[in-house]
């Protein structure tokens, strides 16, 4: 469902950068994210945008001595916005892809988590006892790719859901292309078919996953399955898109996520709002 511009417009702060007069502060950077994705971006009950990026984001903007304005975008056409100069920064849970840098340049990467499948409770899928193991695809062993291959021959021929255009989205299309792919604009979309009974699993980050979960008792019985994927095919971690022109802006927002990750920011911003730390080490 599309937003209404009232929402959009309830939808967006202005961070200022805290301590920089404004004579000295740079043009105001504009920072576009999802505000549907929760822990990483989402929004209150009152329309106001929160999460782990959106307190990132006021982080940055102080370091690069800027005043920035984040907005609410639609994941689907957030790429397409960037290059129109809706915006000019993309802090969306967005990973960092070898597809997505040859469109755009990426400051970081700032974090990184799992991706994790989810069924319901007794799924015929739950009983197949898939290992819970880490398989990071960085550099595939043959215990991983055994495990790849479990996971893909379980399930084979089910309806998985998934985010469209999103990393996960490419996991299933490349190495597991016996899945029957139905894509969704939201996550949130994903839960109401699973629970609903309209899909047999549904695939994507760990904390998104535990966010449905504690969403609504309607919710409760969505239960995590198999191994934990990393790397690879899911690119290098998430960070901030610009565009390729944009070198001056990519170089400042790349020292200042390396500043707040050497001072344990991002660890901080991180165990607040996913209850584990997904800094990169």
């Amino acid at each position: 469902m599309k937003k209404t511009l009232a929402a959009i417009a309830t939808g967006m702060i202005l961070i200022a950068a805290a301590g920089v007069p404004q004579a000295q502060a740079q043009t105001k950077v504009r920072i576009a994210t999802e505000g549907a994705y929760l822990p990483w971006n989402g929004m209150d009950a009152s329309g106001k945008l929160i999460g782990f990026e959106i307190d990132l984001a006021a982080e940055l903007c102080k370091r690069i001595g800027a005043t920035c304005e984040v907005m609410a975008q639609d994941w689907d056409g957030i790429i397409p916005g960037l290059q129109s100069r809706k915006y000019d920064v993309i802090m969306a849970g967005m990973s960092i892809t070898d597809e997505r840098k040859q469109v755009i340049s990426f400051a970081g990467p700032y974090a990184t988590e799992p991706t994790v499948f989810a069924a319901m409770k007794g799924s015929p899928l739950l009983d197949q006892n898939l290992p819970t193991t880490a398989v990071d695809m960085a550099e595939i062993s043959p215990d991983e790719q055994k495990l790849i291959d479990q996971t893909a021959a379980v399930v084979d021929g089910k309806t998985v859901g998934v985010q469209v255009s999103t990393i996960q989205q490419n996991m299933l299309e490349q190495l597991m292309p016996g899945v029957e792919v139905r894509t969704y604009d939201k996550v949130d979309n994903l839960g109401l078919d699973l629970v609903s009974g309209r899909i047999d699993a549904i695939v994507a980050d760990r904390s998104a996953i535990e966010g449905l979960i504690k969403a609504g008792d309607q919710n409760k019985d969505i239960t995590k399955f198999g191994p934990a994927f990393s790397r690879g095919v899911l690119g290098e971690g998430v960070g901030a898109g610009v565009r390729k022109a944009d070198t001056e802006l990519q170089a400042k927002l790349d020292k200042a996520i390396k500043e707040a990750t050497a001072d344990g920011t991002i660890t901080r911003l991180t165990t607040e709002w996913f209850g584990y730390d997904t800094s990169i080490k």
